[in-house]
């Protein structure tokens, strides 16, 4: 008995450490780099882009097989209806005479291996194509690896702006609700009608409403960042907060410079072009005839232990060159050369135009980004005004020599201000995550 109540005990710990930790790493405020390397380790799209690396490997490591030599083997076996013979007169005979030639069963097992020594720079342009396909495969990874740090970066700033924006909602419910209670003094005592009261109790009424939406928002914003670094959606989801304007100097003249030698869109439509000029020299090599070394090892019987029979030698080894060329096909070759020239220029026209869409992404992520920035500085301001616009009004309200209608609309005011700002940091924030992936790279995260 004692023993199993041990083992309660023990399991009931343990119970609880479990749930403990869980939810100990569930309340732990996650750091951006803590978020983009949980969704790197957790993405399937990821785990899809390293499965077209592995495979685009074995593909060159097949093509690399082009170069060695080929074993291989067969085994027959033949029946004949009648033995075969041959008719000859012999000297001395008194006229023709039948001979046996051999048997009505014959067994054969051979050995041959083949050894490729020219084949019109075709084995060599199929390898290369191979390893470009690799490094293309590579490079596609990074994309997609680039995009996720991008789209985890975004979620995340998505989130701090949902909880500014929570924020300010209920700074607004707290400064109506305060005003309300200032309104409905003044109507108890009879200082103002009923339509100011009722004006005060609408508007207090209306920002809770918003502050219902803003928690939505906050809700709705964490619920994306779940799916975005795949955990259940409705995991508590804590980030630390790092809203804030880092200054970012680079002109757009360096940021296009950087994207065309950093993004790797560019550079895997670059080997593809590469790659296609390989294709077109493996369809050329068809020109041209291969040669090829070729050593046999063959053995022969008349059973199936191919140990020889009474008419022909037991095995027989040779070792040969041999070249085949297929010069007349009916223009079969040339019209694959075309083929693969214009699959190489529609690859280089898609060069052009990546080229042409990385610049536009660059300039629109670079204007945005300083669009975000000014606003951030004339938001800043606005508040500032905005919040001494309230001050003088709530006393001017106390003081009976304002209205109930400039204490709302300059609270009004003053959320809107504080929205502005908000919104404008974060968004400038995103810019940066943006114009960083527009240009292929990585920066430093805070």
């Amino acid at each position: 008995m004692r023993t199993k109540n041990m083992h309660v005990i023990f399991s009931v710990s343990i119970l609880l450490f479990c749930i403990t930790h869980e939810t100990a790493l569930s309340a732990e405020k996650l750091t951006l780099q803590q978020s983009i390397d949980l969704a790197l380790r957790q993405s399937v799209l990821i785990q899809s882009a390293q499965e077209g690396v592995k495979g685009a490997e074995a593909q060159k490591k097949e093509a690399f097989t082009g170069f060695l030599p080929k074993f291989s083997t067969y085994y027959s076996y033949s029946r004949l209806n009648v033995d075969p013979t041959l008719t000859a007169t012999l000297p001395g005979s008194s006229g023709p005479v039948t001979l046996v030639t051999g048997t009505k069963d014959n067994y054969s097992w051979a050995v041959e291996v083949k050894q490729p020594i020219f084949a019109g720079g075709g084995i060599l342009a199929n390898y290369e194509a191979g390893r470009l396909g690799h490094e293309i495969a590579s490079l596609d990874e990074t994309a997609v690896v680039q995009d996720m740090v991008q789209e985890v970066r975004v979620a995340y700033f998505n989130i701090l702006k949902a909880e500014r924006g929570l924020d300010v909602a209920k700074q607004s419910v707290e400064q109506l609700d305060a005003h309300r209670s200032m309104a409905q003094d003044f109507f108890d005592v009879g200082v103002i009608p009923k339509n100011d009261l009722l004006r005060a109790e609408v508007e207090l009424a209306n920002s809770r409403q918003n502050l219902v939406k803003a928690e939505n928002a906050v809700e709705t914003a964490k619920a994306k960042f779940n799916t975005v670094v795949r955990r259940e959606i409705d995991t508590p989801t804590e980030v630390e907060d790092i809203l804030a304007l880092r200054p970012y100097t680079k002109t757009f003249d360096e940021c296009q410079k950087i994207a065309m030698e950093k993004r790797p869109e560019v550079k895997s439509y670059t080997r593809k072009v590469e790659q296609s000029q390989k294709l077109v020299k493996l369809a050329k090599s068809e020109y041209l005839p291969s040669i090829n070394v070729v050593g046999h090892f063959e053995r022969y019987g008349d059973n199936a232990n191919v140990n020889g029979s009474p008419y022909k030698n037991q095995d027989n080894t040779y070792v040969m060159g041999m070249a085949t060329w297929n010069f007349w096909e009916w223009g079969r070759t040339k019209n694959r050369v075309d083929a693969s020239r214009s699959r190489e220029n529609q690859t280089a026209y898609a060069l052009d135009n990546i080229k042409d869409q990385v610049t536009l992404e660059v300039k629109n992520a670079w204007l945005a980004l300083h669009e975000a920035e000014k606003q951030v500085a004339v938001t800043k301001k606005s508040i500032e005004q905005a919040d001494e616009n309230f001050r003088v009004s709530t006393e001017r309200y106390r003081e009976h020599v304002g209205t109930s209608t400039d204490v709302i609309d300059a609270q009004t005011l003053l959320t809107k201000a504080k929205t502005d700002y908000f919104n404008a940091l974060s968004d400038y924030n995103i810019s940066i995550a943006r114009l960083e992936r527009a240009m292929g790279v990585r920066e430093v995260l805070p």
